[in-house]
This record gives C-alpha cells, sequence and structure tokens, in this order.
C-alpha cells in the first residue's frame, strides 16, 4: 500500500511521476486550495451580487482586449532592448558600457509609476492622445527591458570561458560564437527568469491606467465605483490576467525542456 502510494505520488528526476499521479496530484492541491477560500470567504459572511457587474461585461471586455495589445506590443520590445543592452554591457567600447549600465541600474532603481509620469510628462505631453497607447507600451518596454537585460547578461555569462577560448582556437568570429556557443547555452539558462518578468510585464499593464489607458484594471475599478460590487468585479480581473500569463508560463517550461541537455 505503502509503496503505491510512493509511486503514485511520489517522482524524482529519475522517476518522473506517472500521468495518473499528476492529475490525482493537480485535483489534491487544487482541492486543498478551493476549500481554504471557501472557508475564508464564508468566514467573511460576503453577500455576492453579480448582477449588477455583469450588465458592465463590455466594459471588462475591452479592457481585456487593450491589456492584450499592451502585452502583445510591449513583450517583444522588451526582449529586443533587453538584449540591445545586455550585449551593449560587454561592448568593448567604454561609454556604450556605461551608458546601458546607467540606463539598468537608473530603471530598477525607480518604481514604474514614477517612470510613466516622467516620461509621459516631459516627452510625451505634446503627442495626441490616440498615442497613449504606444507610448505606454514603450514605457512598459523600457522599464522591462532593463531586467530582461540583466537576465539575459547572467545567462551569457554563466557560459564558461573555456568555450569562448575554443570557439576563436576554431576561428569563430565573435557574431558566430554568440549565435553557436554562447545562446544556445545561454537560453536554458534565462528561460525560469524570462517566464515571470513576462508574468510582470502583463500585471504591470494595470499601471497604465495612470495615462489614462483603458485597459482591465481600470475597468474593474470603474464597474467597482459604480456597482460597488468590489469582490465582483476584481475577481474576473484576477482570473483574466491568469488566462494570460499561465499559458506564458507553460509556454516557457516547455522551451525550457527542449533546451535542456546534460552537462
Amino acid at each position: 500500500m505503502i509503496a503505491a502510494l510512493r509511486s503514485t505520488f511520489c517522482a524524482t528526476d529519475r522517476t518522473p511521476a506517472s500521468l495518473r499521479g499528476r492529475a490525482l496530484s493537480g485535483t489534491l492541491a487544487l482541492g486543498l486550495l478551493s476549500g481554504v477560500s471557501f472557508a475564508a470567504f464564508s468566514a467573511l459572511r460576503y453577500h455576492w451580487a453579480w448582477e449588477p457587474v455583469w450588465e458592465y461585461r463590455t466594459i471588462f471586455w475591452r479592457g481585456w482586449l487593450t491589456t492584450i495589445g499592451i502585452a502583445a506590443l510591449t513583450l517583444p520590445l522588451s526582449c529586443g532592448l533587453g538584449l540591445a543592452f545586455a550585449l551593449l554591457r560587454r561592448s568593448v567600447f567604454l561609454p556604450l558600457r556605461y551608458v546601458a549600465r546607467i540606463y539598468v541600474e537608473i530603471t530598477r532603481g525607480t518604481p514604474l509609476l514614477v517612470q510613466l509620469y516622467f516620461y509621459w510628462y516631459i516627452f510625451g505631453q505634446q503627442l495626441p492622445r490616440d498615442f497613449r497607447f504606444v507610448a505606454g507600451a514603450l514605457i512598459l518596454s523600457l522599464f522591462s527591458g532593463a531586467y530582461l537585460s540583466e537576465i539575459i547578461r547572467a545567462g551569457i555569462e554563466s557560459v564558461g570561458r573555456s568555450q569562448l577560448e575554443s570557439a576563436r582556437a576554431i576561428g569563430l568570429t565573435r557574431a558566430q560564437t554568440y549565435r553557436h556557443v554562447v545562446f544556445p547555452q545561454a537560453v536554458r539558462q534565462i528561460l525560469p527568469p524570462f517566464a515571470g518578468e513576462f508574468a510582470n510585464i502583463v500585471k504591470n499593464s494595470s499601471l497604465l491606467s495612470v495615462l489614462g489607458i483603458e485597459e482591465f484594471a481600470l475597468a474593474a475599478g470603474s464597474v467597482s465605483s459604480v456597482t460597488f460590487g468590489y469582490f465582483e468585479s476584481y475577481l474576473p480581473v484576477a482570473l483574466g490576467y491568469l488566462i494570460l500569463t499561465l499559458p506564458i508560463s507553460l509556454w516557457t517550461q516547455s522551451l525550457e525542456k527542449r533546451a535542456r541537455f546534460e552537462t
């Protein structure tokens, strides 16, 4: 009996769990979390009222689509900026290296909310209102790009110096060394923190409401101020963000498995 339970609910790198074991374990974990949440809400004795909030479902839908648009624009921009500044941090030309370092340190050392106000009211104040969406995505990309650049730089520097010297010995150029030697090994190191930063990008888009962008969180705030249904307004927001971030996490985990190899 104990051996059967151990084979079902225990797993190691050498003996991965079976499909049945993963399904049962997931069901037990979900049931436990659901029970704790139900008990917490029961203790509040909260009276749910979904009907008033349901009338504003179109606002939620538009806000969710706006959040998707922001994320779709910000993710590739932040990755491009992160890669560019990570390479600049390793540049042999010192002025470029220090420009990248100053950008990273200032961006990581100041809140995103402050940067939104700073960039918009100093550089974007004269832009038309329709440009707020692109400007907000660009500011969010600048913020996330600083974090991604450090993740990429750490992945690049995790590659041993002996491999770089071997690449030079066989005549590879600097670009070929990065393409064929450095990046394939760095990818498996940077994928897990990349997943976390991608999720942060989606969630940080809620701060773009200060620029007047009607994204998902702002829609919930507007509806809750009218209906006074705060739980009913923000629970769909939590579910909506989870729908966006969970596929990103699962996708990066699948990429991590593909990039995994023995060293």
